[in-house]
């Protein structure tokens, strides 16, 4: 059993939804796995991984204005606002999505479906550097 991790940095331009798809693919083929299983982990508490369309980008606007319904920023209901209206509101976002995606490795090849793309989802309003760390273990 073999195993290979990297960094991936991520440059988000605010909140929305940045496909990482092509550089996990990238990073499996260059790891020479055929068979395991994909870890993609965030480091962050303000942001969040998603897998989701990559087809129609009505879906990630759609999803954006739900959970700007959800989760509204300047809420003067939340006490933490450290960092601006949209702070608070970005933890609960990312609270209610995941920081960690598993994903089998097949055929040396994430086993995504037809219009499945990875997503960072910046769930702030400006402009981030994030840490999105892969880890592949298999043969």
């Amino acid at each position: 059993m073999r195993q290979a991790s990297q960094t991936l940095p991520v440059a988000t331009r605010g909140r929305g939804l940045t496909e990482i798809t092509s550089e996990i693919r990238r990073f499996i083929e260059k790891a020479d796995i055929k068979e395991g299983l994909l870890t993609v982990f965030c480091r962050h508490t303000s942001a969040s991984l998603l897998i989701q369309e990559n087809a129609d980008p009505d879906v990630q606007a759609d999803l954006e204005a739900f959970f700007a319904r959800l989760a509204p920023d300047g809420d003067p209901r939340h006490r933490h606002n450290t960092e601006g209206p949209d702070d608070m509101p970005a933890h609960i976002r990312a609270t209610l999505t995941q920081t960690s995606i598993a994903i089998p490795v097949i055929g040396g090849h994430a086993a995504l479906g037809t219009w499945q793309g990875v997503y960072l989802w910046e769930h702030r309003t400006r402009t981030h550097q994030r840490e999105v760390l892969l880890h592949v273990i298999g043969d």
